[in-house]
């Protein structure tokens, strides 16, 4: 398809900077069927059924954004995809001064040489002594808010927990589940008393999430790929709510792509480990989810992709229109929908 259908304007003021407080508060549009609805995410139990089951992704976000030097040269390094213990694939700025062998510092003694080159762009960096990386991390390293966001404002104190969600225990992501961070502890208590479910998996989100589609067409779109685990019991419990008549409904695109992943032709989920780049876009067949709860998407964007693949394009491209024309706060900072087909 063209890429340029999965295109809108997005007026400069629905960034939103901060999230909501408190999360719950965030307003929910909803799609269900053919029906449109504006709440809060506080109305999330009356909007589901007994019986359903949330689906949370319990990465954990590291302090993945680093600042240094390789001689008189300054060089930036995201973090987006651990390759062995003590090797990360990072995206470079200022690359062009960076070469194979060559050894970046970025200060607090966290050393690291550069490997190979990918295709993306993207280098291998190989940090240096025995201490864990994640120790490494929490020295020199910041919590790396998406661009749109940071091109805005400087990151501060408040973004090491306004990103980082109430699931979060399994550190290795460098981009935050956003649909999640609306859950508190009251949201989740409501759920539960309402009979609704929830579990979690986990898929470790890269720092290829906000690259853009640069073809014109998807079918020519290559995408990056994240590592992601469901386990035995978390595949039969969503086996058993769907057997049951109840819904598998993904909370975040992460939490989707990977049930998407692990689940076969016949429905059934699967436990899966490994790398993933399943891409989403009209015209795919849904195994393994009924609904999403996710938060509004950028432009062209492969999660635009994925929300008209389950919701279609025409009903995507309005609801975004509504959204924009009732003032509904953007990415991940921003409010949230609920997408039930």
């Amino acid at each position: 398809m063209n890429v340029d259908l999965f295109d809108f304007e997005l007026p400069n003021d629905r960034i939103a900077l901060r999230p909501a407080a408190p999360r719950d508060s965030a307003r929910l549009l909803v799609l269900d069927g053919p029906e449109t609805r504006d709440l809060h995410v506080t109305d999330l139990p009356s909007q589901l059924r007994a019986g359903d089951c949330l689906v949370f992704n319990d990465t954990r976000v590291i302090p993945a954004q680093l600042e240094g030097t390789r001689g008189e040269a300054k060089i930036g390094a995201t973090l987006h995809k651990r390759e062995g213990p003590r090797r990360w694939r990072a995206f470079i700025r200022n690359a062009k001064r960076l070469r194979d062998g060559e050894v970046v510092d970025f200060g607090q003694g966290v050393l690291a040489t550069a490997g190979d080159r990918a295709e993306d762009g993207s280098f291998a960096l190989d940090f240096h002594g025995d201490e864990p990386v994640e120790l490494l991390l929490e020295r020199c390293g910041r919590m790396p808010l998406p661009p749109y966001i940071a091109s805005k404002r400087p990151t501060d104190a408040r973004d090491a927990d306004d990103y980082q969600t109430m699931f979060a225990s399994e550190p290795g992501a460098v981009a935050a589940p956003t649909a999640a961070l609306h859950f508190t502890p009251e949201l989740l208590a409501a759920l539960d008393a309402a009979g609704i479910g929830h579990t979690t998996l986990t898929l470790h989100v890269g720092a290829g999430t906000f690259l853009p589609v640069k073809a014109e067409d998807t079918a020519d779109h290559k995408m990056h790929a994240e590592w992601g685990r469901i386990d035995q019991a978390t595949a039969d419990r969503l086996n058993a709510v769907r057997a049951a008549g109840g819904r598998v409904i993904a909370v975040g695109t992460t939490s989707l792509r990977l049930i998407e992943s692990a689940a076969g032709e016949d429905k059934v989920i699967r436990p899966f480990e490994g790398d993933t780049a399943i891409f989403i876009t009209p015209g795919t067949r849904f195994k393994g989810v009924d609904g999403l709860v996710t938060n509004f998407h950028l432009p062209r964007s492969t999660l635009f992709m994925l929300v008209s693949a389950l919701m279609g394009l025409d009903r995507m491209q309005a609801a975004y229109a509504h959204a924009i024309a009732e003032h509904y706060r953007f990415y991940s900072y921003g409010d949230a929908s609920l997408l039930l087909p």
